[in-house]
């Protein structure tokens, strides 16, 4: 399996220039102000699950529209005063699971919040359970192309807010420290978190790995396989929607996002990674603004990235940051 990118040197002094929309930051507050106007409660409801060594509950919080998302929230037991959280997100086609499918970060003590996404959740794993109620124009099959001809309709606008209403869904729980909230996910996931991490205010830690949504156009003229296709097949059909489709995705694009991150920020990548070129990563982690940062390099793994060894990472690395 061959290098599918900029070697390591390069990816390190790689900062493509991104469109930034002029209206970037008044588009998003706008949007995370309508969703928060929209209202609704969140609610928890203790989860069907033979697990007994956790708190797992089921969790109903209002996201983009005051529309229903759902998440899996797990915690340790008779645990002493507030715990930090993780948000986690969930990567392309995979929905939130079963509960107590994914609870490593309980078991190391935080509140984990696993969050489905709206209109996936059949592509692999165990299932989702929150629908996208929202049409769209011509699009490929898959959600990269729905409602791209504009930001206003673009799927991810919807997604994205679904991820700041989770952080304020978590920072108002009880038994969550709200000063120690952290994001993390792979892949999609990992684009999410970069979202959250810029948008929701007060996150106090970005974990993302293999991270896409980033760095759109490279994505879809170097990518050998999965989603960043879907934009190629599209304009390859759509052949006078160039500027206009990568015009829509600067709204959304993970540099444009990691130019607001000041939180802590742990990123990981692949460098034989097919699905995510590393250096679309590199082009976010290259513009964060955050003065703590770190990317664990993975030479000779492909999309699954550090896996098991990257969580060992990131959980020694949060809990330095969080004082555990």
């Amino acid at each position: 399996m061959p290098l599918t990118d900029l070697t390591h040197a390069e990816l390190l002094a790689f900062r493509p220039e991104v469109e930034e929309p002029a209206d970037f930051d008044t588009f998003w507050w706008r949007t995370i102000e309508q969703a928060r106007a929209a209202g609704g409660t969140p609610e928890l409801t203790p989860a069907d699950t033979p697990v007994t060594q956790l708190i797992v509950e089921d969790l109903v919080f209002p996201g983009f529209g005051g529309e229903p998302v759902r998440a899996w929230v797990s915690r340790p037991l008779d645990a002493d005063g507030p715990l930090p959280a993780v948000v986690q997100f969930q990567g392309y086609g995979g929905g939130r699971g079963l509960p107590g499918e994914n609870v490593s970060w309980a078991l190391a003590g935080y509140v984990h919040v696993f969050i489905d996404t709206r209109g996936q959740g059949s592509g692999w794993g165990s299932g989702g359970d929150t629908p996208d109620p929202h049409g769209s124009g011509p699009a490929t099959p898959g959600v990269m192309t729905r409602g791209i001809h504009s930001p206003e309709t673009y799927y991810y606008r919807r997604v994205f807010t679904d991820a700041v209403r989770a952080v304020d869904a978590t920072r108002g729980l009880p038994f969550v420290d709200p000063d120690r909230i952290a994001v993390t996910g792979g892949s999609q996931g990992g684009g999410i978190a970069l979202a959250a991490g810029a948008l929701a205010g007060g996150v106090a830690a970005v974990l993302p790995d293999v991270a896409f949504l980033c760095a759109f156009r490279r994505g879809a003229e170097i990518a050998a396989g999965g989603p960043y296709l879907e934009l190629a097949t599209y304009l390859s059909v759509h052949r006078d929607q160039v500027d206009d489709v990568f015009r829509t995705l600067s709204y959304f694009d993970g540099v444009n996002f990691a130019r607001r991150i000041h939180a802590p920020s742990l990123f990981s990548v692949a460098l034989m990674d097919t699905v995510v070129p590393p250096s679309t990563t590199f082009a976010a982690f290259n513009h964060l603004a955050a003065e703590d940062a770190a990317i664990e390099v993975y030479p000779f793994n492909d999309h699954e990235g550090g896996g098991g060894a990257q969580w060992r990472v990131q959980a020694a690395w949060l809990a330095a940051r969080f004082a555990r």
